[in-house]
């Protein structure tokens, strides 16, 4: 059986990794024509097969650190269905290493997709969602908000995600909304899967941390990209959302009658 349409088109970048696909899985389900945009075919295809029977899914590969080959990118998205009302910048990269120890290029590549792949794609979008008053939903991190150990270049590449969302809400409020949600960790992938498994000493340290004492499922972060997407989110401009279960709130101190 299809989904019904809702009529809007939706691009996800990074659509193919652990995050960007449930994150397009929602859309689809939602009722978006929804593409699923990256740089690896077979991987993208897999994701679309993954999901929502009936709806209306579409592969297409692209590299959001190139700025002419976005630019081609969106617009061939914006030619073939005829508009475009949502970008999720989910692209995504993260090596460890402090400022002394990550070679410089893991340093470029990092910067390259986590920083100018959010502008680029931003850029080349604009004129698309000018044209429909669509909206932007940039996939940040709380690594963005407060740092890691051992994480400088992620951490200053998320930071740089957070700050260029308040800056496009301000210079493009009056014609569309931009917006960042900021996960947690999450079961995004079989590495935290495991090394996050019930039972295993990080999974105790990380639950002492978390106020839900849990981490988040990657449902659990589409859902408020989703609601930032949609309708019901027509005033919400500008905003910075942790999806991290309540870690953000805290000031660090562990809880004394535990």
């Amino acid at each position: 059986m299809s989904i019904q349409s809702n009529g809007r088109v939706a691009v996800i970048t990074g659509a193919g990794g652990g995050l960007g696909a449930p994150i397009a899985h929602r859309f689809a389900a939602d009722g978006y024509t929804t593409v699923f945009l990256g740089r690896t075919e077979q991987t993208l295809r897999s994701a679309v097969a993954d999901g929502p029977a009936g709806a209306a899914m579409h592969p297409w590969t692209g590299d959001v650190s190139q700025p002419a080959g976005i630019a081609a990118v969106l617009d061939a998205v914006a030619e073939r269905f005829g508009r475009l009302d949502v970008l999720v910048n989910c692209a995504g990269m993260a090596l460890p290493g402090t400022v002394e120890n990550l070679d410089e290029a893991g340093y470029r590549a990092m910067m390259s997709v986590n920083v100018d792949g959010v502008y680029f794609a931003s850029r080349a979008a604009l004129p698309h969602l000018r044209a429909v008053r669509g909206n932007i939903v940039n996939i940040g991190s709380i690594s963005g908000i407060r740092a890691d150990w051992h994480q400088a270049a992620y951490d200053a590449s998320k930071g740089a995600v957070t700050n260029l969302t308040n800056a496009m809400a301000l210079d493009h409020g009056h014609e569309i909304r931009v917006n960042a949600v900021h996960p947690g960790t999450t079961f995004s992938s079989d590495f935290i899967r495991t090394v996050l498994a019930d039972g295993t000493p990080l999974r105790a340290r990380f639950d002492d941390r978390v106020p839900m004492a849990r981490p988040g499922n990657p449902a659990e972060v589409a859902a408020v990209v989703a609601f930032l997407a949609g309708p019901e989110a027509s005033y919400v401009n500008g905003a910075q959302v942790p999806v991290d279960g309540g870690l953000t709130a805290s000031n660090g101190q562990a809880d004394p009658t535990r």
